[in-house]
């Protein structure tokens, strides 16, 4: 490893050893960086340097009119922040720093001008709780946050002496979107708008991204600098192709990788922009669109599916891309938003271990019942327990390789992710001929009944197409003659009654439509299904119940 910009070795002393490492295939022309870097100078500074200086860089609702800050004016932001974190907080390179805000312009300055001073961001969903929040302060060691005004009472208590949920070793907490004398933004007022980033290696950790938690206990994901360069010039050069003029836009938290690619470092790269608006419905979303003339979107299935219908009160005829991912997306919801917009979608599988999307296709490449192919850089195959590949259409586990990868801080279950230098994100897939990768379901979630593989994700997508059903999530459950069996739980549209003759006519609608031993045995009725704030099912939760 090159030698390390950090003054405080947290992070790298806390990676894990090499031997657990994945290979990194970092013998490609798209992923060849210097061996020092800082990605907030490559992502903000050089956009300028190529004259990008006066084009919108990030938009933003003022007063209900769109706002433009541009390149040169969000590097001045950025610059006079960094200053008050090194200069009044006395942050040191190495440094963990908690961020914990919507999406918003000074949440992005946040992050950018953490990177600029060499510190280590902690990014965080803004629905978490104390408890959620000690366990990843602790965690990290966390000594300070950069944290939105109106999101203080929980982290209150973890710098709240006595407190169940006191963290030690957290003793600075600055709030921003704030005019209040102290401020980030009153600090930052006064600060000269010129700062030398910090002289970082590309190895650097700048980056600990926390899973969004659909299986339990959070997992702390260290990524470099040049992780965080890779999945911008991999996935966006070669799959979503935007330019300049595109203008993103989208729903995923920036604490949420899929959310900070997508809405932040991937526009950056392009010399795009970006929308940041916090709360969006799919209502507001398509007007979002409509009002910025938006080309680009992010957001996940459940979304596309809840504004399909909408589509035709909005002149979206801007949108010329959108992207899926965060869950599987259903074929039905696939199909539903191609007819109402016009536009194919990109699906693609990625995973806070590996930073962004691995795997995708878009236009014509698309087929059908597929996520896609490896994006170029990466590798996939299917392996059996012994990680050995399996044949062409054989249901096996998901592993792939690429210049990015797990590295989980201080966590056992590294051991578990990566298996003879290949990650294993959990998924079971089946990859034909062709390297296109059909999604079956989460590992843990292929359900075995009477001796029959079948796929949740595959009954939910089927129950989907049924009228009465606006939502559902299918899991296994054990059963004392089968092993399991499938159970379906159900949200469902207005006008319908959850009650034994739907039950009746939801199974037989699945008999018809797949094999019949993958009907749902069992069907329960909720007013609505748990998810992470990402929008992700949480599956144990199901189980739980």
């Amino acid at each position: 490893m090159e030698r390390s910009a950090h003054v405080d070795t947290f992070a790298r002393d806390h990676l894990p050893p090499q031997e657990q490492w994945p290979v990194l295939m970092l013998d490609n022309a798209d992923v060849t960086y210097p061996a020092r870097l800082n990605c907030a100078t490559e992502l903000l500074d050089r956009a300028i340097e190529n004259g990008q200086g006066d084009r919108p860089a990030i938009w933003s609702d003022v007063n209900g009119k769109p706002h433009a800050t541009s390149y040169r004016e969000l590097r001045a932001l950025v610059n006079r922040s960094a200053h008050v974190l090194v200069d009044e907080m006395r942050l040191r390179p190495g440094n963990r720093i908690l961020l914990r805000g919507p999406n918003t312009l000074q949440m992005a300055v946040a992050f950018f001008a953490a990177l600029k001073a060499g510190l280590v961001v902690v990014p965080t969903m803004p629905l978490l709780r104390a408890k959620e929040l000690k366990q990843i302060a602790d965690k990290a060691q966390i000594t300070a946050a950069l944290c939105d005004v109106r999101l203080t009472d929980e982290l209150a208590r973890c710098t709240k002496p006595g407190d169940e949920f006191h963290c030690e070793a957290l003793t600075q907490v600055l709030y921003f979107h704030d005019d209040a004398p102290g401020s980030l933004e009153s600090l930052a007022a006064s600060k000269p708008d010129r700062f030398d980033a910090c002289d970082t290696a590309a190895d650097d950790v700048c980056l600990i991204a926390f899973t969004s938690g659909t299986t339990g206990a959070p997992k702390g994901c260290m990524h470099f600098h040049r992780d965080v360069l890779a999945m911008c010039d991999l996935f966006p050069r070669h799959i979503l192709k935007p330019t300049a003029d595109d203008v993103f836009c989208g729903t995923p938290p920036l604490a949420f990788t899929f959310g900070l690619g997508g809405l932040l470092c991937f526009p950056l790269r392009a010399g795009a922009s970006t929308v940041l608006l916090e709360k969006l419905t799919p209502e507001t979303l398509l007007q979002t669109v409509e009002r910025f003339r938006a080309t680009i979107m992010f957001t996940a299935p459940t979304f596309y599916r809840q504004m399909a219908p909408l589509v035709g009160r909005f002149d979206i005829s801007s949108l010329a891309k959108t992207v899926s991912a965060g869950e599987a997306l259903p074929d039905s919801t696939r199909a539903l938003w191609r007819e109402a917009s016009g536009i194919e979608m990109i699906d693609g599988i990625g995973g806070t271990e590996m930073i962004h999307i691995f795997i995708a296709s878009a236009g014509t490449d698309v087929r059908e019942h597929a996520i896609g192919r490896a994006v170029p850089g990466y590798i996939v195959q299917a392996v059996d327990d012994a990680m050995q590949p399996v044949p062409p259409g054989t249901l096996g586990k998901l592993a792939v390789r690429g210049p990015t990868g797990c590295r989980y801080l201080a966590d056992e279950r590294q051991s578990k992710f990566v298996r003879d230098g290949w990650n294993l994100p959990g998924d079971s897939v089946m990859i034909d001929a062709d390297g296109y990768v059909f999604y079956q379901a989460r590992a843990d979630d292929m359900i075995v009944s009477a001796g029959y593989n079948i796929s949740g994700p595959e009954v939910e997508s089927v129950l989907m197409q049924h009228e009465a059903v606006a939502e559902c999530g299918v899991i296994g459950v054990p059963d004392d003659t089968r092993g399991q069996v499938v159970k379906a739980f159900v949200v469902l549209n207005a006008g319908f009654t959850g009650d034994d003759a739907l039950i009746a006519e939801l199974q037989a609608f699945v008999k018809r439509t797949v094999a019949p031993y993958k009907y749902p045995r069992l069907v329960t009725f909720l007013d609505a299904l748990p998810r992470t704030e990402t929008g992700k099912l949480k599956r144990f939760a199901l189980r739980a119940m």
